[in-house]
C-alpha cells in the first residue's frame, strides 16, 4: 500500500473517527485498485477509466462501493497537492437500488423469544445471556457491534435509557425496555465476578463476546425455534425493531435517532410497511379522515 494511501487511512481513523470495519474495507478497497492501476495519488486519468473493466464482474453495489471509496481518496489527494486533477469522473457510477431489508414476521419473534424465555428458565448463564442479547437486539434496534461491546456500566441500574457509541464513535441514548431491563438484570445475577468492562464478557473476560459469536448464537436459536437459521441474523433483529415500530406508529425521525442513521434516507427504507396500515394510519390520523370524525370524502 502506497504512503499516500496509508496517510488517507490516518485521516478516516483520527479525523472522522471511522471504525475499524470501516478502515479495513477502505483498505481492501483502496489496494486492490493500487494493484490493478498503481499508485493512485500518481496515476493518470487513463488508468483510473480501466478500473471499468477490471471491476465489470462485479456487483453493481460492491462497484459502486469502491468508487465511493476511490473518490474520497482522489479529493484528500487534492487538499494535500499530491494531485492537480481529479479524475473521479473517470470511475463508474453504477445505478443501484437499495435492497429490502429482510425481516422477520411476528409470529418468528415469538417463537424466537419463547424458546429462549423458556431455556433461561433453567438459569444457566449462557441461557440467560442469550435472552439478554435478544431482548436488546429486537427492543433496543443495536447493531451488532454495538451490543457485543457495551460496557458494563451502559445500562444504568435507575434509568430507562442505555448509552450507546455507533459508527464513528457517535454516542446516543436508547430505550430500554422493561422486558430487556429484567433480562439484564437476570444476566448480571449469574454473569460472574464484575471483574470484566464489558456487560457481555468472552471466555476469558479479557475482551468481550464476538459478533460472530453472537450470530452462531442466533442460528442455533432460531434452529431450536424451528426457524429456518438462513433468516435469522442480528441484523434482521434489529430490521425487525424498526419496520414493527413503523408499523405501530413510530415517527421516522424518531427511529432515525433510536438507530443512529446519519441520513435520514437510510431509515426511509423501512417505509416498505403493508400499503393496507398506511391506508389505516392517513384514515385514522389524518385531520380530514373519517377516525377524526372528518367526512372521508
Amino acid at each position: 500500500m502506497s504512503a499516500a494511501t496509508e496517510a488517507f487511512l490516518d485521516m478516516l481513523a483520527s479525523e472522522r473517527g471511522a471504525a475499524a470495519n470501516t478502515l479495513a474495507a477502505y483498505a481492501r478497497d483502496l489496494a486492490g485498485a493500487e494493484e490493478a492501476i498503481g499508485d493512485l495519488a500518481s496515476a493518470p486519468r487513463a488508468k483510473v477509466a480501466r478500473l471499468s473493466s477490471e471491476w465489470s464482474a462485479l456487483a453493481p453495489s460492491t462497484v459502486a462501493r469502491k468508487a465511493s471509496a476511490l473518490r474520497q481518496f482522489f479529493g484528500f489527494a487534492l487538499d494535500e497537492g499530491w494531485r492537480s486533477d481529479d479524475p473521479s469522473g473517470a470511475l463508474p457510477a453504477p445505478r443501484t437500488r437499495r435492497p429490502l431489508p429482510r425481516v422477520l414476521g411476528h409470529d418468528a419473534v415469538e417463537a424466537l423469544f419463547e424458546t429462549a424465555e423458556c431455556e433461561a428458565e433453567s438459569g444457566k448463564a449462557e441461557a440467560v445471556r442469550l435472552l439478554a442479547l435478544i431482548e436488546l437486539l429486537y427492543g433496543s434496534g443495536l447493531r451488532a457491534s454495538e451490543l457485543v461491546s457495551l460496557p458494563a456500566n451502559a445500562v444504568p441500574r435507575d434509568a430507562p435509557l442505555i448509552t450507546v457509541t455507533g459508527k464513528g464513535g457517535q454516542a446516543r441514548m436508547v430505550p430500554v425496555s422493561e422486558r430487556a431491563a429484567e433480562a439484564l438484570a437476570r444476566w448480571r445475577a449469574v454473569c460472574g465476578d464484575g471483574t470484566s468492562r464489558f456487560l457481555f464478557p468472552s471466555r476469558g473476560r479479557s475482551g468481550h463476546l464476538t459478533r460472530v459469536r453472537l450470530f452462531q448464537l442466533l442460528k442455533g436459536l432460531a434452529v431450536r425455534a424451528g426457524l429456518d437459521p438462513a433468516g435469522v441474523s442480528p441484523h434482521v433483529l434489529r430490521h425487525a425493531f424498526a419496520t414493527h415500530l413503523l408499523e405501530g406508529g413510530a415517527d421516522l425521525r424518531v427511529l432515525q435517532t433510536l438507530l443512529g442513521h446519519a441520513d435520514i434516507a437510510t431509515t426511509q427504507i423501512y417505509t416498505h410497511v403493508d400499503a393496507a396500515r398506511l391506508v389505516e394510519l392517513v384514515n385514522m390520523r389524518h385531520p380530514l379522515g373519517r377516525g377524526r370524525g372528518g367526512t372521508g370524502s
